[in-house]
Order: C-alpha cells, then structure tokens, then sequence
C-alpha cells in the first residue's frame, strides 16, 4: 500500500511517498504553488500517478492541542483531495516537524539559506514515517 504524506504550505507543499509495504517514507519532493486550485490539481495528478491508497496530511495544531487557520486550512484541503480522488486523508499532527526538519537539515551540514528548498519535504517525510511507525505499533 503506497501511502502519501503531505506538509502543506502557502508556497510550497513537501511530499513523501511510502515504499510499498508501507514500511518506510521516503521519495521526498516540494510542489512549488500558491494557487490552491492549481495545487489540489497537481496532488490530484500526483496521487492518480502512484496509485496512492491512503494519504497522511500534517496538521499543523496549535502548541495547546487547538485548531488554528492554518489548521482548518489543512482540514479543507483535506475534504477536498477526499472528494477529488476517493483516497481516505488523515489528518495527522504535525506539530514541531518543521523545527526538525530544520534540525535534520542543520545538522546534515546544509547552509540555513538552502533550508528553504528541502525542508517541506523532509517535514512531510517526518508526517508520514511518523504515522507508519504508529501503524505498525497499533494495527
């Protein structure tokens, strides 16, 4: 089962496919669109193309477990990309990956000005590794 994680953002949307079985994140990229039109179509596109059977988006909750704009944003996105293709979205709480991802990227020995172009996709590996490892420990 090829599963999709999503870090959704204003300007750039990092994404990450699972291997097969389901096992492991990996495949990262970033669609570069402001349009929400235009990026449901391009996911849509995406998840047509590999044959994805579940999708995992980030949730980007308040620190106090509430639901912000940014939130319902993604809470939106996902009724839609549920509507469009017929594929289940979880929402899953996202809350710090992107500080690890910085994290990951620092320590990797990326410069912080080239963090911007790989971080939305390692937040999105972050999402979706987390959510196969709860899988595998609560099937």
């Amino acid at each position: 089962m090829r599963i999709l994680g999503i870090d959704y953002g204003d300007a750039r949307t990092g994404l990450s496919v699972s291997d097969p079985s389901g096992f492991l994140a990996g495949s990262p990229s970033v669609i570069h669109e402001w349009n929400t039109d235009k990026l449901v179509e391009k996911l849509v596109a995406f998840i047509a193309e590999n044959r994805i059977e579940e999708i995992v988006l980030g949730w980007p909750k308040n620190m106090d477990g509430s639901c912000g704009p940014r939130a319902q944003k993604c809470e939106a996105l996902a009724h839609t990309l549920e509507a469009r293709t017929g594929v289940p979205v979880v929402l899953w709480d996202e809350r710090r990956t992107t500080v690890a991802a910085h994290e990951i990227l620092h320590r990797s020995g990326k410069k912080e000005k080239k963090h911007r172009q790989n971080v939305d996709a390692v937040a999105a590996t972050l999402i979706l590794q987390g959510y196969l490892d709860f899988k595998r420990r609560n099937p």
